[in-house]
């Protein structure tokens, strides 16, 4: 019987002298897991306590605000349609074309063009609108010019016929009364008409002045229309004003304006040319941890296409008033952070996990908040500490995962994470009252 025993083990021996390392690791993996399942079976068999406890600790405490945002640019240059659109009459324009957003542009290279068939039908009409108001205004100078000739021609006539009329009055001189009453009333007539004419010849001077103005000043206000149209369509391929990278701009539902979208004059922008150096991240604060929020508050964030690089920034600002984001059933407050690092990698639009710190106590005894239990206004903890006991407390602030003991718990003591066996019998130890 020995001498099997020492030929099986020497049998053994042999085979695990002749596998290959790949092989050793397979079947020693193989071998580690049947043991654990084993021992784990054993362990279960024997009914171990489920009672889990913990040790209070006491060390810097913190509570965070984790929210998510978005990068952007803290200043930036705004690239904009035509500055003229709405002087001009065009209250749509839509981009027909925009280089992709990330693109580098220089000073003066091509950024976006939009769609200019509105515009172009507009140019048309008043275009034709000028043509007539010219023919207008060149009607309106002939027809002066000619009422005018015929209204000196009528005055050189009326000057020599009361000339005549004159003549006949002196030479009836020697005539009788009734003669000479006549020449004389032939004159005064021939002298009334005259200046009648001569004051119609002052107002129909007036009045052809004032038409010819009146259709000059339509057209000088329709040229001056079309040459804003002009100057509009220039502008309706754009240009970047300044060396940058080309990042779109959004619109109001926080859409990202692109081939298609509507601008409109009031909000020409198409895009923007940040600067990278100062970065912002633009997040949004539910209601419920709003109040915790102030200006000044740090914040550590992470990029989320770099977990690793860890930035720090500050709260700038704060909004007052809440808003409905798009697919969020609950208000918001828009939150801005500015970063502290300058980073050539950070780029508008990555997302963020900012980790605000709203509260912090250097050294706090603390517990998890499993070990916290209540009972009607009474909060309290399973405590050992020699024998078991229900202790209420008094608790601080919290964060997500833990509280801080005010009293009623010491660094000495243990907490149950769970209710032990027999709590259903503890009678609740209250927390010493103060004189």
């Amino acid at each position: 019987m020995k001498r099997r025993q020492m030929f099986t083990i020497a049998g053994v021996t042999t085979f695990f002298r002749s596998l290959t390392r790949k092989q050793l690791i397979v079947y020693g993996s193989a071998l580690f897991v049947s043991v654990v399942v084993i021992s784990v079976y054993l362990s279960g068999s024997t009914g171990p306590s489920t009672e889990i406890l913990v040790s209070p600790k006491r060390s810097e405490f913190l509570v965070t605000v984790t929210t998510t945002g978005e990068l952007q640019a803290k200043n930036s240059i705004e690239i904009k349609g035509p500055s003229n659109a709405q002087a001009a009459g065009i209250w749509q324009m839509k981009i027909g074309k925009i280089v992709p957003e990330g693109t580098v542009v220089k000073t003066g290279d091509f950024v976006a063009e939009l769609d200019k068939a509105d515009i172009a039908n507009k140019l048309r009409d008043s275009e034709l609108s000028v043509q007539k108001l010219e023919a207008q205004y060149s009607q309106a100078k002939l027809d002066s010019t000619l009422a005018l000739a015929q209204a000196r021609d009528e005055l050189v006539n009326l000057q020599f016929a009361r000339e005549e009329k004159q003549i006949a009055y002196d030479q009836s001189t020697y005539e009788a009364p009734a003669v000479r009453r006549q020449a004389q009333i032939d004159y005064d007539r021939a002298v009334r008409t005259y200046e009648q004419a001569t004051k119609s010849y002052v107002t129909k001077t007036k009045q052809s002045i004032a038409k010819i103005q009146a259709v000059e000043a339509d057209l000088m206000k329709d040229r001056g229309k079309l040459t804003m149209m002009n100057a509009a369509l220039q502008q309706f391929t754009i240009m970047a004003p300044a060396n940058g990278m080309v990042v779109y701009t959004r619109e109001w539902n926080g859409k990202k304006k692109t081939v298609g979208s509507q601008v409109s004059p009031w909000d020409a922008t198409v895009a923007t040319l940040p600067d990278l150096r100062t970065m912002e991240s633009i997040t949004y604060v539910n209601e419920i941890d709003i109040q915790k929020i102030q200006k000044g508050q740090s914040v550590k964030l992470r990029l989320d296409a770099d977990p690793k690089k860890i930035l720090t920034g500050i709260i700038t600002q704060v909004a007052n008033i809440g808003e409905q984001r798009p697919n969020s059933d609950s208000k918001v407050f828009e939150v801005k952070i500015t970063v502290n690092e300058v980073d050539t990698t950070l780029r508008p639009s990555m997302t963020t996990a900012n980790e605000i710190l709203v509260a912090k106590i250097p050294a706090a005894l603390s517990i998890p908040l499993e070990a916290v239990h209540t009972e009607g206004n009474a909060t309290f903890a399973f405590v050992r500490n020699g024998s078991v006991r229900k202790q209420e407390v008094k608790l601080g602030i919290q964060n997500e995962t833990e509280a801080v003991v005010l009293e009623g718990i010491s660094e000495h003591d243990e907490v149950y994470l769970s209710t032990p066996n027999g709590a259903p019998g503890m009678g609740l130890i209250p927390l010493p009252t103060k004189r």
